[in-house]
């Protein structure tokens, strides 16, 4: 859809945020991110009414949030191909961070959109205001939502309706406000007494490992988030064969376990994420560095096929594969016979949990994150990435080959939980 339908569907969402009447808009603007706003008036007298913003998904769903002159707060979800009555009952159940889920109640607005009022000091509330990612059930599909810049974009909605009630929607601009720096603690220095006290606590020392592939031409790359989790110092990427590099970390989802890091410059070769589904019974193949170091100091190829199109408890986020994956493939790429990107190699079932709760061992149960989520992920973060058509098979000597430019061990400094010394 283009930029001018996802205006549309905004202003047809200021129909009831504005209270029954239509709005004109947006004066001004919010840029953050993905997510562009700005302030609306209600069209019968041309009274400031709310601030709102928007941001469109590749699942073909945009999101908007909107805050009236009264504080008040309001979601609103808008798909194209839905055929809603208004007026009618539109039932949403809305998870976040994976926690209790929320049944609410929308209201559709017209045959595409519908709008949920969050009740004030409301638990709801509270919870869209600090999550990272949001997951929302309707007609008959789930959706992902990465909630990483609503920490911004919150104040800013805010700061635009303080703004425009004390200086005028005719003096509206730019209302994001920007998040302030971490504070970089100072060192402390443990006096003479403390660092000889028998009870001190000394914090020991690991290193992290695990894998990432290149995603975009401006030096993306992109991994689980619990591989840089922790990472104290610098975060470094080796392609096989070539001096390791200093990567930034550029944003993270907690929720679906995705991390997106940047290197200096960008990368040769970039992988191709495929655009045709993949089917339960396809071809994969897994890239990473398992146990690096300790079984080989180059990537590993590890084949299989894919058993489920959800994960444990129906998790639909996430492929169930049979490639057999270990310790350090986390965050590799799951490809397809054709050498396109079809999943993030994220999880291996626990088997010692799985056989005490069944009472049986399992054999080749791994998980992959669905390129859905990945692509939601890139694009909440204004990452370009490429798509293409599923294409002919390859051998799989050519497929690691490929992957080979693209693929990169990431590792890190992490710090291990810390033990007294122990009385002699």
């Amino acid at each position: 859809m283009k930029i001018i339908g996802f205006w549309l569907g905004l202003l047809a969402f200021t129909v009831v945020a504005a209270g029954g009447a239509h709005a004109r808009g947006p004066y001004g603007s919010i840029s953050v991110g993905n997510w562009k706003g700005g302030a609306f008036t209600n069209d019968k007298d041309g009274s400031f009414s709310h601030c709102a913003a928007l941001v469109p998904y590749q699942s073909g769903i945009i999101f908007v949030v909107s805050v009236n002159k009264d504080f008040g707060w309001t979601l609103g979800f808008s798909h194209e191909n839905w055929k809603l009555i208004p007026g009618q009952a539109f039932e949403i159940v809305l998870t976040f961070d994976g926690q209790q889920p929320f049944n609410v109640h929308g209201a559709p607005i017209d045959t595409h959109l519908v709008s949920v009022p969050m009740p004030a000091n409301s638990s709801l509330i509270a919870q869209f205001r600090k999550a990272k990612g949001m997951t929302a059930f309707t007609q008959g599909q789930l959706f992902q939502f990465s909630l990483n810049q609503t920490g911004q974009l919150l104040p800013s909605l805010v700061n635009c309706v303080e703004s425009v009630k004390k200086n005028g929607i005719s003096n509206a601009g730019e209302f994001a406000v920007a998040i302030p720096k971490p504070a970089i603690a100072k060192p402390v220095v443990a006096t003479t007494q403390e660092s000889g006290s028998p009870q001190q606590a000394y914090a020991k020392t690991g290193n992290q490992t695990g894998t990432g592939f290149v995603i975009s031409n401006n030096g993306h790359v992109v991994t689980n988030e619990h591989v840089v989790d922790g990472c104290i110092g610098d975060i470094q990427g080796n392609l096989s064969g070539e001096a390791p590099v200093k990567l930034r970390l550029v944003s993270s989802d907690e929720t679906n376990d995705l991390a997106l890091l940047q290197a200096p410059s960008p990368f040769k070769d970039v992988a191709t994420i495929r655009d045709k589904a993949i089917h339960p019974g396809d071809s994969v193949i897994a890239i990473g560095y398992p146990f690096h170091g300790l079984l080989t100091s180059d990537f590993t190829v590890t084949t299989g096929i894919v058993s489920s199109l959800s994960g444990i408890l129906n998790d639909t986020r996430y492929l169930q594969i049979s490639a057999a994956v270990q310790p350090g493939n986390s965050g590799g790429p799951l490809l397809d016979n054709g050498g396109q990107v079809v999943g993030i190699v994220a999880a291996k079932l626990n088997a010692l949990k799985f056989a005490k709760a069944t009472g049986n061992i399992p054999e080749n149960i791994n998980f992959a994150i669905k390129t859905g989520a990945l692509r939601d992920f890139l694009d909440n973060s204004v990452v370009s990435y490429q798509t293409a058509d599923a294409k002919g098979e390859l051998k799989t000597s050519d497929i690691a080959r490929d992957a080979r430019t693209f693929t990169l061990l990431i590792s890190c400094t992490v710090t291990e939980p810390s033990e007294s010394p122990k009385k002699h």
